[in-house]
């Protein structure tokens, strides 16, 4: 069971953004398994065993992330990430496009939420055909999720509009790819095992979200 991150997780993130090299690392990487790694784990399993239970039909897996960078794509940076997440999402291959839910541990910030790493220009082109087509069950979504203060809707717009649609729906619209994400400072809440049902209420709040986009992407291959 998840128990929270400790002083060591923070203190830790924070030696490896500013000494990213195999000699710092390595003789901390004890610190590195047990404050962070391993919480990390732990609060992926807790979330993905609550989101499990609430809807057993859901294809879904959870997968953590590594610390290491991938050695083709250092681009000049260090060969560690001074951030770790973890993700619940279906087990294609081409998970980039499709919505999944994620958190994420950073130095100076953690966030969770649900959406696209990479969502392709013709699922959101289906996206906006879907809402031309009945604009009802998004707006129903969109009010709901405007009486909520948790999650707020991220993700870059397309300059020129892609048509008209309610003013409620526009910032929806226009979007290029969709986050509803949450953030804020490392403060007492990550320290705490309440984390975890923050999370997870999170996840199943964007659950209706979740299953509109499915249902998007599952039209682009009938």
């Amino acid at each position: 069971m998840f128990q929270g991150y400790t002083q060591e997780t923070v203190d830790f993130m924070w030696g490896i953004r500013f000494n990213n090299e195999r000699e710092w690392f390595l003789p901390r990487k004890e610190i590195y398994q047990q404050h962070l790694l391993q919480p990390t784990k732990e609060l992926a399993a807790q979330v993905y065993d609550g989101v499990h239970a609430a809807v057993p039909d859901e294809p879904l897996l959870v997968k953590v992330s590594r610390i290491y960078r991938d050695a083709r794509r250092l681009h000049g940076r260090g060969p560690y990430k001074d951030h770790l997440w973890f993700s619940i999402r279906t087990g294609d291959q081409d998970w980039t496009g499709r919505p999944t839910f994620y958190f994420e541990i950073a130095p100076e910030y953690y966030s969770y939420g649900m959406g696209f790493w990479c969502a392709k220009a013709a699922t959101m082109q289906r996206y906006r055909q879907r809402i031309d087509r009945d604009p009802r069950e998004l707006t129903a979504l969109v009010e709901d999720f405007n009486r909520q203060n948790t999650f707020v809707l991220a993700g870059a717009d397309y300059v020129r509009s892609k048509g008209e649609v309610s003013e409620l729906l526009r910032p929806w619209y226009q979007k290029k790819s969709i986050n509803l994400h949450h953030e804020g400072p490392l403060d007492e809440r990550i320290f705490s095992p309440e984390l975890a049902d923050d999370v997870l209420q999170g996840f199943l709040r964007l659950m209706p979200f979740y299953r509109y986009f499915a249902e998007i992407i599952a039209s682009q291959t009938e």
